[in-house]
């Protein structure tokens, strides 16, 4: 089981604004909560007990409404940015992790099974494991190229295409992945450090056809106020 995630949530939510001059994008309201407690709950699912929030834009107010994490059913811990550090530069601000664990895009909502995830990653025996499913345009998005279970190819964000493909957002990682970081303070995962590892024939692609969302903007944000519903939450409402 995994114990440990952390949510990258550092981004000013510039696509966002103006609603993100003055609310942070990680306490952007979806189905009366805020978007980091919809992935608290993914991540609770998954048996994590201990989550690193990443964040740089507006962290006071951040650590300020989720605290110690005590209220939310987990111990909150906070990766500063005190500048720009793209999607991979928290990783050099902590300790490396001993243990295997989870990172995800805080802006993404999936309706994904962890565990079932970390049992595939386990048995691949990968360095990362990327969470991928299908969208109708993936040209807003990075997408993968595979043989088996392998990804061959990481491509971020291509005009043509060649696959429907695309990175959810959410990686599982194991620890020896901080012997293949690039020398830089600031990185891209996706730019510099995926394609290494696909290189290297260590990134695994699992593919998994929930419900996904991007809130990234304020039409994907409205598509996910409509259409957000855990399975949980649908057993209940029957």
């Amino acid at each position: 089981m995994i114990r440990k995630a952390v949510i990258i949530a550092g981004g000013m939510g510039t696509r966002l604004r103006p609603v993100t001059y003055e609310i942070p994008k990680p306490l952007i309201p979806i189905r009366g909560r805020t978007l980091t407690e919809h992935v608290l709950d993914i991540l609770k699912d998954a048996g994590v007990v201990e989550v690193f929030l990443s964040v740089g834009y507006m962290h006071e107010r951040i650590r300020g409404y989720f605290g110690d994490g005590a209220r939310f059913g987990v111990r909150m811990r906070y990766i500063i940015e005190d500048k720009p550090l793209g999607t991979g530069g928290w990783m050099k601000l902590i300790e490396p992790f001993q243990e295997h664990f989870i990172a995800l895009n805080g802006d993404n909502l999936f309706d994904l099974d962890f565990r079932e995830m970390y049992r595939f990653h386990l048995s691949r025996g990968a360095v990362a494991t990327i969470a991928l499913t299908k969208v109708d345009d993936p040209r807003a998005y990075g997408v993968v190229t595979m043989e088996g279970d392998r990804i061959t190819a990481f491509l971020e964000k291509s005009d043509r295409p060649p696959t429907d493909l695309i990175n959810s957002g959410y990686y599982i990682f194991s620890p020896s992945v901080f012997r293949y970081l690039p020398p830089s303070s600031a990185f891209m995962l996706e730019r510099d450090l995926f394609p290494k590892l696909a290189e290297e024939g260590v990134l695994c692609g699992f593919i998994h056809d929930g419900t996904w969302f991007d809130t990234g903007t304020f039409e994907r944000w409205e598509a996910a106020i409509r259409g957000w519903r855990r399975k949980e939450q649908e057993v209940r409402d029957g």
